[in-house]
């Protein structure tokens, strides 16, 4: 499974609603562009020391998704396919789905407009 930044974040805080799904997981992958998102957020935070702890504390139980040329194709045409259909996604979010279509893998996220990307499954919390 596939971890949204949204996702990564409600893990970091403890959420409940990301417990099960977390558990239910045969692997826990986060795509290095919500690595990204979340080093962002981590820089803004007034809380920086304790996510810094936590994601050296739980990153390592995880894969990182590298962007390759396969996932830049699977990106392309996500984005030709929602272009098509008039419900583009934001780009970074689209890597996501690009990554989640090439690995064949679900994405938990709250953000629903994954829910258009055809061949890509996402999973509530």
């Amino acid at each position: 499974m596939i971890l949204d930044t949204n996702a990564l974040s409600a893990w970091a805080e403890g959420r409940v609603s990301v417990e099960a799904p977390l558990r239910a997981a045969d692997r826990l992958v986060v795509p290095s562009v919500v690595l990204g998102e979340y080093y962002f957020g981590i820089r803004q935070s007034r809380q920086r020391v304790r996510y810094r702890e936590w994601l050296a504390r739980y990153l390592p139980l995880t894969e990182i998704a590298a962007v390759t040329a396969a996932t830049a194709d699977a990106y392309a045409e996500i984005r030709l396919e929602l272009k098509r259909l008039g419900t583009p996604i934001p780009p970074n979010d689209a890597w996501i789905a690009a990554l989640a279509r090439q690995h064949g893998l679900s994405i938990l996220s709250n953000d629903r407009h994954f829910d258009v990307v055809s061949g890509v499954r996402r999973i509530d919390f």
